[in-house]
């Protein structure tokens, strides 16, 4: 049974794991990739437009499946070496979180909604996912 999450990420770092079939969480590590399985489902929340900038973005930026079975690490320099997933991403819109923060039940309070993304990824219903997906794809993607 897939399971559903969230993982918080600039846009830029999220195009560039879009286009390069891949994920990274949380500045590199390994934890929150090994909490994920193959077939599982990974929506991308960028609170920013790039990591350490100031201008927000706010808005769901990519969704797509786990395709492998375990974390690997990519030397990305000598002094960077994170850990990744392969990820198949559907052609998503990027798309606001206002209009679906009455909504998600992983929002206990709307006027403080950006706590739920504190730590960078986390787990959500199969409810949240399908809200989500819809206004990002028009459509709910089968298991």
């Amino acid at each position: 049974m897939s399971r559903y999450w969230i993982g918080v990420v600039s846009k830029t770092h999220v195009e560039r794991g879009v286009s390069g079939g891949f994920c990274q969480l949380c500045h590199g590590k390994a934890a929150p990739l090994k909490r994920m399985a193959k077939g599982d489902w990974l929506i991308y929340y960028s609170p920013k437009f790039d990591m350490g900038g100031s201008e927000s973005y706010q808005q769901f930026t990519a969704i797509g499946r786990i395709a492998d079975n375990a974390p690997y690490e990519f030397a990305m320099s000598v002094d960077f070496v994170p850990f990744r997933r392969n990820v198949r991403y559907e052609k998503a819109a990027h798309t606001s979180i206002r209009p679906l923060l009455e909504k998600l039940s992983f929002i206990k309070d709307p006027k403080r909604w950006g706590y739920a993304f504190r730590f960078g990824h986390f787990e959500i219903t199969r409810d949240d996912f399908e809200l989500i997906s819809f206004a990002m794809l028009g459509k709910v993607p089968t298991n």
